[in-house]
């Protein structure tokens, strides 16, 4: 394969500093400086895994980040998945998401890889995945 992984993705998001405290709280998540990033607009990277970011977009006057559908019906990108480290590292998050109120700790098991959603603070729904051996 010719890539590695993914670098960043892109979100809104009305609260970064909330947003931010959450990634940090759950998965020790570093929470960059916010810069401007153009009129009206704020840009904060929150580095989520050795090679991988969310780059946090607060728009003054965008409503995007209030949008939420059922799955499948949220646009080109419906949610996201996270690798955790290890078995531990799971265990540790899965906790954490419970604890946050950010999901109800079911672990789906769909073969290859156990699973557990949650949504944060702005409604994105995502997963972490633990490869089975």
């Amino acid at each position: 394969m010719l890539l590695e992984g993914i670098n960043h993705i892109a979100i809104i998001s009305k609260d970064v500093e909330r947003l931010g405290d959450f990634y940090r709280e759950v998965f020790d998540a570093t929470v960059g400086p916010t810069r401007d990033h153009g009129p009206g607009e704020t840009m904060t990277n929150i580095r989520i895994g050795p090679a991988t970011e969310l780059n946090v977009f607060v728009i003054n006057g965008n409503t995007e980040a209030d949008r939420q559908t059922p799955m499948w019906g949220r646009g080109r990108i419906d949610h996201i998945g996270l690798a955790a480290a290890s078995p531990a590292a799971f265990e540790t998050i899965r906790t954490r998401l419970i604890d946050a109120g950010a999901g109800d700790g079911k672990v789906n098991d769909f073969g290859r890889a156990l699973s557990t959603f949650f949504r944060d603070p702005d409604g994105l729904e995502g997963e972490v995945l633990l490869p089975k051996d």
